[in-house]
């Protein structure tokens, strides 16, 4: 008997994706809307692909769309720098957040964010929840910050790439195993969220130091067995940020969420769908959607 299916997607994600892959589009009324056109235009296009209608609504499969909730989060107290290196978030799409969620809504979506913490670690925690509680889990994110949390019964799905990434794919890709990536990436950093690693290490390196020492603990009880001789100086001259990049890679799995997975059920109403749909004037998306429910 297959397990019932939890599907939770990176919403933060999305909105990005959406708002710089448009061009800057207004609605009917003039107000900036490229971002919710293009979120709207996924959510279709994720609904038809994984056959949310059908298998979700009248299922016991659940649902839900997690968003960040600002940059202030539990990884700006441990480093001050942390994604520092970003810019703003454009005020044309901070306008259009709340149309986001709107948009959701319309959808009738769960969505989930929580004060203090990312989109991931809601994700971590609602992944270690439901796969303890028998579901096969499957997120949707090109974000390989969540391939650490891929197991048996949880992997991702990429919407970019349309593909399916388990274990064999995340091997093949960066030469570790998912629960060997926050070691990978402590030791590589991430110049996108200003991470900082250790300096002269890139993907083979690491992969390789991670698969002879196997973990951080082993690795720093075994310093002197480092072979080469500049990347033992470095790792020694940079072990304080290390210890920094793995607790700013490391995703949380206990952040205090509502555990009540009744409430991850989409509640689909096309009429109120098509009507937030029309008042911000995408009737492409419309017969889109329409096309999309007379397949059902």
């Amino acid at each position: 008997m297959s397990k019932a299916l939890a599907i939770l997607v990176d919403g933060s994600g999305f909105i990005y994706r959406a708002y710089y892959a448009l061009p800057q589009l207004t609605n009917k009324d003039g107000h900036p809307a490229g971002a919710v056109f293009g979120f709207c235009s996924m959510l279709i296009s994720l609904l038809k692909k994984h056959k949310v209608l059908t298998e979700t609504m009248f299922g016991s499969d659940l649902f839900c769309v997690v968003f960040d909730s600002g940059r202030d989060t539990f990884r700006s107290k441990i480093y001050s720098e942390y994604k520092g290196n970003r810019q703003a978030t454009p005020e044309e799409l901070k306008l259009q957040i709340p149309m986001l969620r709107d948009a959701c809504e319309a959808f009738g979506i769960p969505t989930v964010n929580k004060k203090g913490f990312e989109a991931d670690d809601i994700i971590a925690t609602y992944s270690k929840k439901l796969s303890e509680r028998g579901y096969e889990v499957k997120i949707i994110s090109s974000d390989k910050d969540l391939m650490q949390l891929i197991t048996d019964d949880i992997y991702i799905f990429d919407p970019i790439k349309s593909k399916v990434i388990k274990a064999d794919e995340v091997w093949e890709s960066y030469g570790v195993l998912p629960s060997q990536m926050i070691f990978l990436q402590a030791l590589m950093g991430d110049i996108s969220d200003n991470i900082p690693g250790i300096k002269g290490i890139g993907p083979k390196r690491a992969a390789k130091l991670v698969n002879e020492f196997k973990t951080p603990e082993a690795l720093c009880r075994n310093i002197n067995n480092i072979k080469s001789t500049k990347i033992r100086e470095s790792f020694c001259e940079q072990r304080e940020q290390f210890d920094i990049s793995l607790k700013l890679v490391t995703l949380e799995k206990d952040v205090p969420l509502n555990e009540d997975f009744n409430n991850f059920k989409i509640l689909y109403n096309s009429a109120k769908a098509a009507f937030f749909l029309k008042t911000h004037g995408f009737n492409s998306l419309i017969k889109r959607l329409d096309q999309q429910l007379t397949t059902i």
